[in-house]
């Protein structure tokens, strides 16, 4: 018997990285897991690799029909949700004179909007039900303080600490657990992905940035989505039934608060 057996989560960018560490976890530990991802090809793929109790849905968190039409038919597919983490988001890095607004535009609308908005859609029926919830939200370390290079993405993941603590603090009573986890530097695709814009603007050369950062980290390395499975199932388990509205660092030690 696993932590969560019986229970369904919904985890949204899932068909990769994080969010399918997270749904190989949740399997593991006895749920049924939804991944919802934007990308369906990749989402099916992993779902089917993962095993029968993973099941591949489309969502784009941009988008509320389609937020709504992946709510529905998890509930439908599964019975209802019992867990969902808002992991799908989006990075980007530029000096405060380069900022664009359409770059954003998109950040917010996907870290910001789009974890509200899902959460409200899954909250919503988590009340209807009857049953209570936790739901997850994935901040960072860049959302504890600011950053140079990193303003519009930092300022992100602050609004979803924010947001964690009023939803954490408006659906207990409903016994809905929200909380979030904030990772560090996280090893794998996206971090590729990070140390291109620091390539770029700090004149670094490839992979330079990425060495520096894991050097940094007080636990000698950086992290990976493994090392952050743990508090996902801490997190959604009945051992966390009083926990509301906080953001918990997996970070190595990078960040104390």
């Amino acid at each position: 018997m696993g932590r969560l057996s019986g229970k369904t989560a919904m985890i949204t960018g899932a068909a990769r990285g994080i969010g399918r560490a997270f749904a190989e976890r949740y399997v593991a530990e006895g749920a049924r897991v939804v991944i919802a991802d934007i990308n369906l090809a990749a989402a099916q793929k992993t779902a089917a690799e993962i095993g029968e109790k993973a099941i591949a849905l489309p969502i784009d968190v941009t988008d509320q029909d389609s937020i709504d039409m992946c709510v529905r038919q998890s509930v439908k597919e599964l019975g209802g949700i019992d867990i969902l983490i808002n992991n799908a988001a989006l990075f980007t890095a530029a000096p405060i004179a380069e900022i664009e607004r359409a770059d954003y535009d998109r950040v917010f609308s996907i870290n910001v909007a789009g974890t509200l908005f899902t959460m409200q859609a899954v909250a919503r029926h988590m009340i209807e039900r009857g049953q209570g919830g936790k739901i997850i939200n994935m901040a960072s370390q860049a959302g504890r303080r600011g950053e140079s290079l990193v303003a519009v993405y930092c300022a992100s993941k602050a609004a979803v600490i924010s947001l964690t603590q009023s939803a954490g603090l408006n659906l207990i009573q409903h016994g809905i657990n929200v909380n979030a986890i904030a990772p560090g530097v996280v090893d794998g695709e996206h971090w590729d992905g990070v140390d291109a814009f620091f390539a770029k603007y700090e004149n670094k050369a490839p992979g330079q940035k990425k060495k520096e950062v894991g050097e940094a980290v007080p636990f000698g390395r950086m992290g990976t989505a493994e090392d952050l499975t743990g508090m996902a199932v801490f997190l959604a388990s009945d051992d966390a039934e009083y926990v509301v509205a906080q953001t918990y660092n997996v970070d190595g030690g990078n960040w104390m608060s």
